[in-house]
């Protein structure tokens, strides 16, 4: 990862103990670090543009207003979205526990956005303020309610040959009978699949799968109308409904709190 103002460790695997799990860096559209693990827990937290955590049971995507948790020894890699201010910062296992034991997305309120640029942008003028200051993070997080955007992945051949097929084309107008064809299976069995599997519908599953992606172009730049062509809505009214429904707010309103929260002039570069 490139370096700025703090040092931020990731590696491939699990990272040595007492390796520096946390900093601040601006990364390029599309920077990814492969699949990896930490002895502690970890916050990921994009201050601007969007960010994808990829783990074996799916993935979650976090965008500006949102923070990404990862416990101890869980795999995961991450993808950026647009140019992103991203904030890495580590959990002691001794404060893990009032976290949930999964991999999950929060809401960033004003208060814990403030206390995690501050854990990462500031060096710690008092012994011990830091620590006082995440035990205020994880306070803040375990009231919080998951609001997370995940997209589960499936295990049976059958299901994950459809799903690999909207992975390459997230706009494929293909009805689930017509992926079922394709892929030799009965429109009756995937339906049941996606319910027994992933815990919800064919519809759900592509809908969020869409988001995700309109979350990177929205991020990216693109118009909320170009953003919904793209992704497979026919028209900007649906696109805006659903996003709306997933993400909490308007395409529109998050495309613009993504520019106002973007690099404010002066910042460091990577």
């Amino acid at each position: 990862m490139p370096k700025d103002r703090h040092t931020a460790t990731t590696s491939a695997g699990p990272e040595p103990e007492g390796a520096a799990l946390q900093g601040a860096a601006w990364l390029p559209h599309g920077y990814r670090l492969d699949p990896h693990s930490h002895t502690q827990g970890q916050l990921v937290y994009a201050a601007a543009g969007a960010l994808a955590t990829a783990t074996e049971r799916g993935t979650w995507v976090a965008p500006a207003n949102r923070v990404t948790w990862t416990p101890p020894r869980f795999a995961h890699s991450h993808r950026f979205y647009g140019e992103t201010d991203v904030r890495l910062l580590a959990v002691p296992v001794a404060l893990c526990g009032a976290l949930v034991d999964h991999p999950s997305v929060f809401a960033v309120s004003p208060l814990l956005r403030e206390a995690l640029l501050a854990l990462t942008d500031r060096p710690e003028r008092r012994s011990g303020a830091h620590r006082r200051l995440l035990t205020v993070v994880v306070d803040e997080l375990a009231d919080a309610a998951e609001q997370s955007l995940h997209l589960p992945e499936p295990r049976d051949d059958r299901l994950r040959s459809v799903t690999d097929l909207l992975h390459e084309d997230p706009a494929l107008p293909t009805t689930l009978a017509g992926l079922g064809r394709t892929v030799g299976a009965s429109e009756r069995t995937l339906s049941r699949l996606f319910h027994t599997e992933l815990g919800m519908s064919f519809h759900r599953w592509r809908t969020t799968l869409r988001i995700h992606h309109a979350l990177g172009r929205l991020t990216d730049g693109l118009s909320v109308t170009d953003t919904a062509m793209a992704c497979g809505w026919s028209n900007p009214s649906s696109f805006i409904d659903a996003f709306t429904e997933v993400v909490g707010q308007t395409p529109g309103r998050y495309r613009t709190e993504v520019r106002r929260h973007g690099r404010q002039p002066g910042a460091p570069r990577p």
